[in-house]
């Protein structure tokens, strides 16, 4: 049952601390010191230990020690769904944005998971559902894409090959064989991250300049994983030597910064 924690200050309960130290440890991938949970909770160091003593002893899989941090093992069951007041708010603000700006599918995920929620949540935080103060309004049409999004998505998690037809911005087409890593939302497009095997190196295609798309079953031999890395440091490195755009504030200005990375 969804059940949600008030008052994550000096007050904060004791049981609502201990689920948000196992929250902290759950969504973190490295040993989390002592001394950053009592910043996050806003409480002292001295309570930090005896709560994570107070867990341990409780039979909660936590590793570590004062000084080096803590990790909470795999495999530790708890209730998925305990969200505070600002975890359903922050729920809804992604969800209305998704719902605005998302190909269809996704945005049917998005009312569903509005609706999952709202019907499990306590009464008196279903006005955080039904009222929400937070809106994500959407300023410009998005540009139609021309490649079917919900498959493309799958291709992605299955690690498959796209063998697509793509014209640049000048209208120049070239029939490409890539392996799709990722999709960039943009603010009126979404662009496909990709290893291009033609020009043998990391791509973006706008998907609203595919003019034709097989999906292959052939599935490329390098983890999605692997990739995103060596896109990011190529990305990292580009906005090192200014070569990336800095805050693009007019709509003009974001194409022409969503432009600049694809093809």
């Amino acid at each position: 049952m969804l059940s949600a924690a008030f008052g994550y200050g000096s007050s904060m309960r004791r049981a609502d601390r201990l689920f948000r130290i196992i929250q902290v440890l759950r969504r973190k991938r490295r040993p989390v010191t002592a001394q950053e949970i009592a910043q996050e909770l806003e409480t002292s160091l001295r309570t930090i230990y005896r709560d994570v003593a107070q867990l341990m002893a409780d039979r909660v899989p936590i590793r570590g020690e004062a000084g080096i941090g803590y990790v909470l093992e795999g495999g530790f069951d708890m209730p998925p769904l305990m969200l505070t007041p600002d975890e359903i708010e922050a729920a809804m603000l992604g969800a209305q944005w998704v719902m605005s700006r998302g190909d269809p599918a996704l945005t049917r995920a998005a009312a569903d998971l509005v609706a999952k929620i709202g019907a499990v949540v306590p009464e008196h935080l279903r006005p955080l559902l039904m009222e929400p103060a937070l809106a994500a309004p959407k300023r410009y049409p998005n540009a139609p894409d021309a490649i079917d999004m919900a498959r493309l998505r799958g291709a992605i998690r299955k690690r498959e090959k796209i063998s697509m037809l793509y014209a640049d911005e000048n209208g120049s087409e070239t029939r490409r064989t890539i392996w799709p890593i990722a999709v960039s939302y943009w603010e009126t497009v979404r662009v496909i991250v990709a290893w291009c095997e033609l020009r043998k190196g990391f791509r973006h295609f706008r998907t609203d300049r595919v003019l034709a798309a097989e999906f292959l079953d052939a599935r490329y031999p390098t983890s999605r994983a692997r990739l995103r890395v060596a896109w990011k440091k190529e990305m990292d490195a580009s906005c090192a030597t200014g070569d990336d755009f800095q805050g693009p504030r007019s709509l003009a200005a974001r194409d022409r910064a969503a432009d600049a990375m694809v093809e």
